[in-house]
């Protein structure tokens, strides 16, 4: 029981109560001190306090403070309660549930403690536990319409559909009176209850329900949206067709509407008897209006030979007379077929030829509007430029008449620091994109863009400059602190790689583990909607949420940051393996004299950039004195350079946190599977590594690394003799892409012979040459030098040699031999400069 409290003292503590609740700390800590002096053990006054301090950023204080409270009243219900509160504040979610249980044993009816506990056992996904908590909160409120609600979540997500249509259901049947129409709650609850008729399996019943409701529900999209799905899925056409129709005369730009009513009607794209039909339908859709364009350009997907030349020559003359920039954009999709990206080629060619139109299918040959003529100009070098149709020269050609014709346009600028980042030349793509930037200063768009190629050019510092033209800088941190803020992931990577090709690893983890923060940030963002989607009826939405954030590190720009953040620890490791060893071969003397150098040039980077950042430091204290609210801490960044993450002893444990999430969401990315092998395999962790290479081999076994690591995997479990038996059977059983007693060397030589002209797949064949024979480095140099001259070399992949280069410990003079003749293959790439 708690401490008895005197009528005064008793007021003093509901005072402390609202002042914690109502964030005024500072007077919280000044009653809590009062009610102190009076009550110097009072474990509730102590807990409060402690809650109080925590918020104020003082966590280790408040649990010390916690732990005496419950020292001075373990049977108090309040303060287990602040105990979990404090774990859970630290996202420690399991002990903060235990503390939440003890809580309840000593006063089981406590709503704010159910109520606590629900929420955060929805938040660890334990749904069994959560529904047994939500039914006893309904069995203490059963007049409030979301404890129903919630109980039939929990049953949903357990995949009970029965029971939770029944608890809505009984819900419905112990009101008085329907509520009015204008309740979006009940509209929710209603449609809700109509999607788990439909997961549940049963889509004729669903139909049924959905049928007596539709005039009740305020979301009427949705709802007519799935009535038509139901109906196709039923195979009623008839109505399903009815269905899709009256979709499309609500939304005629909605291409998945287009599909329904395709699928209602029985037509195939595939089949030349459906063309006609299906032209028919686009006709009649494009005929309602000169506005639409969905109707126009879907058609284009399924046409073919002469009706697609007809149907692509009108589409386009119609974009480029009203001058519509995002012409390529719409129909690029296109050029994945030969037939048509030459098709549309000739036809705008056509349009540009002598300025007149003798290019399209029906001869027209009227004269040109210069809006028309500038929109072609600006197509083909668009299309120039696209990489399946890639003629740099000619882009550059076109862009830059366009830039004579209107000087100050934004977009042909932009587009011309495009087609320079293709050629390879960051440095004039930052340039050019800057020029853009200076033509519409107000636009943020463009400054987005130009910050990113300055990026692109490793102008860390200057990229920041041109972001801070939008940012609050007068946040903590300045405009780096407000981008963090902002959880501005595309800046956080982009800085981060040009870190890394900097060399800086500090920095490069920094930026990289920035972005893995936010994604932890997004996991505990959705605590906040576990009570306020209840409270507001957004439930369907609500589960949607739930869904998503279970893969929510599925999401691309997780598994770009995960993968150069696990290459940084593999660095890493690697470094700690060399000075570990202690015995140096004499051929590597002039490769510790260039690695010697490299960190000498680092320090100097590093000690510049200490100096800068406590300048900046400094200027923000100066800044920031007055920035606190209420007595609430900011944290200040103990690591602004990543030293501390870069100091780890062990960074394959480390590498785990981007690794598992990638593995287990991505496992399709080959990339990650790649990394996540190498890690494994430095772990020892065998099981792991095969199952990286089985799972490249089923996306895609031709795969030009899955090759170089499964000859070092077969190496590897060759040479080891203590593995344990049922390690050795599941390796013998399952890895199947060389067998056990293999000639290397010769399955080597086959796969290369294989693979003869992908310059990609021969280097790795070479790579694999060096590994099981080192004494062929000279033989594999020569050898990938000799690949820049093939045709289907591409710059890109030039660079990935000068990789191979490093992993050999390839001497100066030959990496400046390959860059040299790299360079004069592409001579406007920098990277070869």
């Amino acid at each position: 029981m708690p401490q008895p409290l005197s009528g005064k003292d008793s007021q003093l503590f509901r005072q402390l109560v609202k002042q914690y609740e109502g964030k005024t700390y500072k007077k919280g800590l000044k009653t809590a001190d009062q009610l102190l002096r009076s009550v110097p053990n009072h474990g509730d006054t102590q807990a409060m306090k402690a809650l109080i301090m925590n918020s104020m950023g003082q966590g280790e204080e408040a649990f010390a403070l916690a732990k005496v409270a419950l020292k001075n009243d373990m049977k108090s219900h309040v303060c287990w309660h602040v105990y979990g509160l404090l774990y859970r504040s630290q996202k420690n979610y399991e002990e903060a549930i235990k503390a939440y249980k003890f809580a309840l044993r000593l006063e089981p009816d406590q709503m704010n403690i159910l109520r606590d506990l629900a929420l955060l056992q929805m938040q660890i996904r334990d749904y069994a536990g959560y529904l047994d908590t939500r039914k006893k909160m309904l069995t203490a409120r059963p007049l409030i319409r979301q404890n129903w609600t919630a109980v039939a979540i929990g049953h949903h997500l357990l995949g009970d559909y029965k029971s939770a249509e029944r608890v809505l259901q009984s819900f419905e049947e112990t009101l008085k009176q329907p509520p009015p129409k204008s309740d979006i709650e009940n509209s929710e609850a209603i449609l809700y209850k109509n999607v788990i008729i439909a997961e549940s399996g049963e889509t004729e019943r669903a139909l049924e329900h959905l049928d007596k409701v539709l005039r009740n529900t305020l979301d009427r999209t949705t709802a007519l949206e799935l009535r038509a799905e139901y109906l196709l899925k039923l195979g009623k056409k008839e109505e399903a067709e009815k269905a899709y129709r009256t979709l499309l005369d609500r939304n005629t730009e909605r291409r998945a509407y287009y599909d329904g009513l395709e699928a209602a009607l029985g037509l195939d794209r595939s089949d030349e008897g459906s063309i006609e039909k299906l032209m028919e339908i686009y006709d009649f859709y494009a005929g309602k209006s000169e506005r639409f364009d969905a109707p126009r350009r879907i058609p284009l997907d399924f046409l073919k030979g002469d009706a697609f030349r007809t149907a692509a020559d009108k589409y386009l003359q119609r974009m480029l007379q009203k001058g519509v920039p995002s012409t390529f954009n719409n129909v690029k999709a296109l050029y994945a077929g030969v037939d048509k990206k030459a098709t549309i080629e000739k036809l705008v060619l056509g349009y540009q030829s002598q300025n007149s139109m003798n290019g399209s299918a029906d001869g027209d040959s009227a004269t040109v509007s210069d809006r028309f003529q500038e929109a072609v100009l600006y197509f083909l070098a668009q299309h120039y430029n696209y990489h399946l149709s890639r003629d740099l020269s000619k882009a550059m050609e076109y862009i830059d008449k366009l830039i004579k014709m209107r000087p100050k346009s934004v977009d042909y600028h932009q587009t011309k620091a495009r087609i320079w980042k293709h050629y390879g030349n960051t440095k004039k793509a930052a340039e050019v994109i800057n020029q853009a930037r200076e033509l519409d200063l107000k636009d943020r768009y463009i400054n987005t863009k130009c910050a990113k190629y300055q990026l692109r050019n490793n102008e860390n510092d200057l990229a920041l400059t041109t972001m801070s033209k939008f940012t609050r800088n007068e946040a903590v941190g300045g405009p780096l602190g407000d981008l963090h803020d902002m959880q501005c992931l595309w800046y956080l990577t982009e800085d981060g790689e040009a870190y890394l090709r900097r060399g800086n690893l500090g920095l490069a983890l920094k930026r990289f583990s920035a972005v893995a923060d936010v994604f932890d940030i997004w996991q505990e963002d959705q605590f906040d909607f576990h009570s306020f989607s209840l409270r507001k009826g957004q439930i369907r939405a609500y589960v949607d949420m739930l869904r998503w954030e279970d893969s929510l590190r599925a999401h691309p720009s997780f598994t770009r940051a995960g993968i150069s953040a696990v290459k940084i620890y593999l660095r890493l490791a690697e470094e700690q393996n060399d000075k570990s060893s202690q015995k140096q071969s004499s051929d590597n003397a002039a490769n510790d004299l260039e690695r010697k150098k490299a960190e000498k040039k680092a320090k100097k980077e590093l000690e510049k950039l200490q100096k800068a950042e406590a300048e900046k430091k400094a200027a923000a204290a100066k800044n920031n004195k007055a920035k606190t609210v209420d007595g609430e801490v900011k944290k200040e960044d103990t690591d602004p350079l990543g030293k501390k993450l870069l100091e780890t002893k062990e960074p394959l444990e480390a590498a785990l946190r981007f690794l598992k999430p990638m593995l287990e969401f991505s496992p399709k990315n080959v990339e990650a599977q790649n990394v996540g092998f190498e890690v494994h395999l430095r772990r020892k962790k065998y099981l792991l590594a095969l199952a990286c290479l089985n799972a490249v081999k089923a996306v895609d076994p031709e795969n030009p690394v899955l090759h170089e690591q499964a000859v070092r995997f077969r190496q590897v479990v060759n040479e080891l003799k203590d593995l344990a038996p049922q390690v050795s059977e599941t390796i013998k059983s399952t890895f199947t892409i060389i067998l056990e007693d293999a000639d290397l060397k010769a399955y080597n030589s086959e796969w290369q012979q294989k693979h003869a002209d992908s310059p990609a797949h021969l280097r790795s064949a070479y790579s694999v040459r060096y590994i099981l024979d080192n004494s062929t480095k000279a033989e594999c140099e020569s050898d990938l030098k000799s690949l820049l001259d093939s045709p289907s070399m591409t710059a890109e992949q030039a660079m990935k040699g000068l990789e191979y280069l490093n992993q050999w410990k390839s001497d100066e003079s030959t990496k400046k031999a390959y860059k040299e003749a790299a360079a004069q293959k592409w001579p406007e790439a920098t990277i070869f400069a």
